[in-house]
């Protein structure tokens, strides 16, 4: 167990990582424990406000994500400040996706449908972490050879290549596999060469003139909803509790 911690966390520099990803976590579980918690009436717990203004904990967390980005862009990626920095970022992040639905519409949407948008935030960006500390790198890097990574012209064309992926993906629609692609070509690769859903940018700029793939993408999103929405609705109730109806 000591060597593979070594071989695969300290030696490669992923500890601050590693930190910063189970701070993250951690800070999400307890924060939405607490609110919930407040939603129901139980507990000592209370809204926190100053001058009859309620302070969002979207306040601290960016507040704690600025004191640890700087402290880890002045540590390093080595050392207790580096460690510190990173457990500081992590709870600020947490605290700040938590509520990423209020700063997306810039009003307080916590318990409303659209604030499943935080929870889904939270999940996708854990995703990312779980997958940057396994090894993925951005754009497919990883899976060039020590050759290929010494010849400029092909690691440059597999970062351009991917990147295409995942643009053309987030035009159709796919924001979910746009994001996930950064860090596996082959998810963006999915998205981009199926049908955009409806509404989306490529939809709207390519299908106006096209009426039978306009309902081939109605027909597809409306199946690929029917089948997805309601697990997907009962894991964000189970992480971040129902809302209001």
């Amino acid at each position: 167990m000591g060597h593979w911690w070594y071989r695969n966390i300290i030696e490669p520099g992923k500890l601050p990582l590693l930190l910063a990803l189970a701070s993250f976590v951690v800070s999400f579980l307890v924060t939405r424990t607490i609110t919930r918690l407040i939603r129901a009436g139980r507990g000592p717990f209370r809204n926190i406000g100053a001058g009859g203004t309620h302070i969002h904990h979207v306040v601290p967390g960016i507040v704690l994500m600025v004191v640890g980005g700087f402290g880890a862009v002045s540590s390093g990626t080595s050392g207790w400040a580096a460690g510190i920095s990173a457990v500081l970022f992590g709870i600020g992040a947490g605290l700040v996706l938590d509520e990423f639905a209020l700063v997306l519409y810039l009003h307080d949407v916590y318990w409303s449908e659209r604030g499943r948008q935080s929870v889904e935030a939270v999940v996708l960006t854990a995703s990312l972490g779980g997958m940057l500390l396994l090894g993925f790198l951005p754009f497919g890097v990883n899976s060039l050879d020590s050759a290929e990574l010494q010849d400029r012209v092909s690691a440059t064309l597999t970062v351009v290549i991917n990147l295409l992926f995942s643009l053309i993906a987030l035009m159709k629609g796919k924001a979910r596999l746009a994001v996930l692609g950064v860090l596996v070509p082959f998810v963006a690769l999915f998205g981009a060469v199926r049908l955009a859903r409806p509404g989306s940018i490529w939809a709207e700029r390519l299908y106006r003139r096209r009426p039978r793939t306009r309902r081939r993408a109605a027909r597809r999103a409306a199946r690929h909803d029917a089948r997805w929405a309601e697990p997907r609705r009962r894991l964000q109730d189970l992480l971040g509790g129902a809302p209001d109806r």
